[in-house]
């Protein structure tokens, strides 16, 4: 088992487990609302400007959202989210660790780990 890289609290990566969003992609955005509310018991709301397109849950804890699914690569599969406080930080430990960043942002990224599965990482706005 891989001792953990203290490095990453440099690049202000939570701690593992500690999601902030997954975000799910749909091709009927209002059916997926009515799901995920549905399913949740919480409403999904529209998202800030600087959030992006799409809804998601306001409670505590990591958000659930959903929005349109497009063709970029956060389009074909959930993803989960995880904050950083220094995203560009961040995005280097990725690829110095055996990931690959697939659609860098500044507020938000797209990346695989070593074995080719997709998350993102969101900048913390807090």
């Amino acid at each position: 088992m891989a001792e953990p890289d203290h490095r990453a609290a440099a690049a202000g990566i939570r701690t593992a487990g500690e999601l902030s969003l997954v975000e799910f992609p749909a091709d009927d955005p209002e059916r997926a609302l009515r799901f995920w509310s549905g399913l949740l018991g919480e409403p999904l709301v529209p998202r800030e400007t600087v959030e992006g397109q799409g809804w998601r849950t306001r409670a505590s804890g990591p958000a659930i959202g959903v929005h349109p699914r497009g063709s970029g690569p956060g389009d074909t599969h959930s993803l989960p989210y995880f904050e950083v406080g220094d995203l560009p930080a961040a995005l280097a430990r990725v690829g110095d660790l055996g990931g690959s960043v697939i659609h860098p942002g500044e507020r938000w990224a797209v990346c695989r780990d070593s074995e080719g599965s997709p998350f993102g990482l969101i900048r913390r706005i807090r």
